[in-house]
């Protein structure tokens, strides 16, 4: 797994705006044009094509164009690359606890089990309820 990887980076920092993954979302369904991923949003088409630009340069969608249409479909590749940084260190954390969790079974001096929160949990209600007393 490389630390440094600047598609990587490019490909989390596209996935961190809620627009651009529905985006992606929309365009799992086929080719679309930029007018047509623009509708849902109620955004311009400027800013849609500044969303389409940021995912483009992270390399998670093609453009083509034709005449002055541009038409965007999704290029999976860079988001199998992600699942795969992500599934090495998701295993690596999972070890790690998995060590953490049989240190303090083996060392613990109060069994896990036994433990409890200091507070009862709030009762189920709508309105916010009073801090817990000190």
């Amino acid at each position: 797994v490389k630390y440094s990887n600047p598609q990587l980076s490019a490909v989390f920092s596209a996935l961190a705006d809620p627009t651009r993954r529905a985006i992606l979302a929309r365009l799992e369904l086929g080719e679309r044009t930029i007018g047509e991923l623009a509708k849902p949003f109620g955004i311009s088409l400027p800013a849609i094509s500044k969303h389409v630009k940021v995912l483009e340069c992270a390399g998670l969608l093609k453009r083509r164009k034709q005449g002055r249409i541009h038409h965007c479909r999704l290029n999976p590749k860079p988001l199998q690359n992600a699942s795969e940084w992500l599934i090495h260190y998701r295993q690596f954390w999972e070890q790690r606890l998995d060590f953490l969790g049989d240190y303090l079974a083996d060392h613990s001096v109060v069994p896990l089990s036994s433990f409890t929160p200091p507070y009862p949990p709030p009762p189920p209600s709508s309105s916010p309820s009073p801090p817990p007393p000190h």
